[in-house]
């Protein structure tokens, strides 16, 4: 059974800094092309970064410069580190693989940014 879960989340002002981790189990990780997606209220859930299991990375335009994904496949686990978060950052944030698995989303986690 598969199993990813984020945290991580909170509150922060615009400007701050926060870092998400999801731990996998019951998946071979280092396979696996992973992904940190997002969700606002009112809106679909989008893909903002994206990480093969060599370490080469994509990002959302929206993210770029300010978002960094990373690795770790001795511990399962994928980050995102979020720097100079905006308002619009503000969203449920979920990790998953790249293309996205129906069955594998878990809870996710909460950002909010005030400004």
């Amino acid at each position: 059974q598969v199993q990813l879960v984020e945290s991580g989340g909170g509150l922060v002002q615009a400007g701050g800094s926060l870092r998400l981790s999801c731990a996998a189990s019951g998946i071979i990780f280092s396979f696996n092309v992973m992904g940190w997606y997002r969700q606002a209220p009112g809106q679909q859930r989008e893909l903002v970064a994206s990480i093969s299991s060599g370490g080469r990375t994509n990002y959302a335009d929206s993210v770029k410069d300010r978002f960094t994904i990373s690795r770790d496949n001795a511990k399962n686990t994928v980050y995102l580190q979020m720097n100079d978060l905006k308002p619009d950052d503000t969203a449920i944030y979920y990790c998953n693989l790249d293309p996205a698995r129906r069955n594998f989303w878990g809870q996710g986690t909460q950002v909010t940014v005030s400004s």
